[in-house]
């Protein structure tokens, strides 16, 4: 049976490692897969309890870490390249970006028959100054230049790094979108809802607002705090606002919510009377969805926003910036409000709408499963790769 080496940046808690596990589970016994990872950041939380829930066994490249630092990648691209040699795959499937370049240099050392990348997001904009983001961008041309196979995972994504990043020519592209186990986000959700209200102590007749991610620059949480600002000072309804996650900014965070007049609580009190909760990282975000009334994202740049997927799977209605891949996972005007990032008083005012207008609230909520279901199940991701995957194998053989 064919191999694969599939390497991701890290198992932290997002659409990569869902993505990786699924396929690395379900292509199984057609292809053998080995699945490498890094090391997640410290203020991130773990996710290797997907993989493990799933009977995986990562693994670990320990000085493959987010961060640039070229004494550790250094390392982790000969550990890589060890793994080519003992594993002898006949495919490379990286994921994310440094997994993508030191995999793949790898790979293409190495003269593995197959190596394609999956681009979940970028860094071409909105993260680094402008020298370093071209010299990334230069280095993701080279490699595309010499990887089978580019993976974008929604068709706006893909014109994003053909047409306006020129990482390659159309004809490299594929485009796949990410699945995952939407039902339990469907399943339960009465009892689940009882749940979480129960543990943050949140009326009945409370709106509840959340906000799932991780706590970094690029998420924008303080554009959310503006827009909560908003709602707070512009309705008589009680509303709670819920940050899920946590990461580098939190402080940051904290300090604006202050600085606006927002009161909070944090995960570790015991009351929460306060119009905003700071919850940390959560497992059970099925939970959280559960128990919320409607989701907001404020991110300046995305891929495919894994959070709005689950939102709408648990018949959520969502509050949105437009970027990245997100009007490919939504229907905009149907699932989703969405504004341009940099246009807060835009996004307050969505937010309102929202919060005041309970049937367009609950209309807009009741048709997310379906629209989800249907492009984002992991059943079809894996069938997709696994259609791709032939593809390239054949190729490869007929350029020997």
């Amino acid at each position: 049976m064919p191999r694969v080496l599939r390497i991701i940046n890290r198992l932290n808690l997002g659409g990569p490692t869902f993505n990786a596990a699924y396929l690395t589970k379900h292509l199984a016994p057609e292809f053998e897969t080995r699945l490498l990872a890094g090391l997640k950041d410290e203020s991130e939380a773990s996710s290797e309890f997907i993989v493990r829930d799933l009977g995986l066994e990562p693994f670990n490249i320990p000085n493959m870490h987010r961060a640039l630092n070229p004494l550790k990648d250094g390392q982790a691209y000969r550990t890589i390249r060890d793994a080519i040699r003992e594993f002898k795959p006949d495919i490379v499937h990286t994921h994310a970006a440094k997994a993508g370049a030191l995999g793949r240099l790898a790979a293409i050392r190495e003269g593995v028959p197959v190596v394609l990348h999956t681009f979940h997001g970028h860094v071409f904009h909105s993260y680094f100054h402008p020298l370093k983001t071209r010299l990334f961008l230069e280095i993701e041309r080279w490699l595309a230049k010499r990887s089978s196979c580019i993976i974008a995972i929604s068709e706006v994504q893909r014109r994003e790094l053909c047409e306006e990043f020129r990482i390659a020519p159309p004809e490299k592209f594929a485009v796949v979108p990410l699945g995952f186990d939407l039902d339990r986000f469907h399943e339960g959700r009465d009892e689940k809802r009882a749940r979480f209200r129960a543990e943050f102590q949140v009326p009945d007749d409370t709106l509840a607002i959340a906000i799932v991610g991780r706590l970094v620059p690029i998420k924008n949480h303080s554009m959310f705090l503006k827009g909560l600002r908003h709602v707070l000072d512009n309705t008589r309804k009680p509303v709670r606002a819920f940050i899920v996650g946590d990461g580098e900014s939190r402080a940051e965070v904290e300090r604006a919510a202050r600085e606006l007049g927002i009161p909070f609580s944090a995960e570790t009190d015991a009351v929460h009377d306060k119009p905003l909760v700071f919850t940390s990282w959560r497992r059970d975000v099925d939970v959280v969805y559960a128990g919320a009334d409607l989701v907001a994202l404020t991110s300046l740049n995305e891929g495919t926003p894994v959070s709005l997927i689950e939102a709408q799977a648990a018949n959520k209605p969502i509050v949105s910036t437009r970027v990245g891949g997100i009007a490919d996972v939504v229907k905009e005007g149907e699932t989703a409000l969405l504004c341009a990032s940099d246009d807060a008083d835009t996004f307050g005012r969505l937010l309102l709408e929202l919060v005041e207008d309970d049937a367009k609230r609950l209309g807009m909520g009741r048709s997310g499963f379906e629209h989800v279901m249907a492009q984002y199940h992991y059943t079809r991701l894996v069938e997709d790769v696994r259609a791709l995957y032939h593809r390239l194998l054949e190729e490869a053989k007929n350029k020997r």
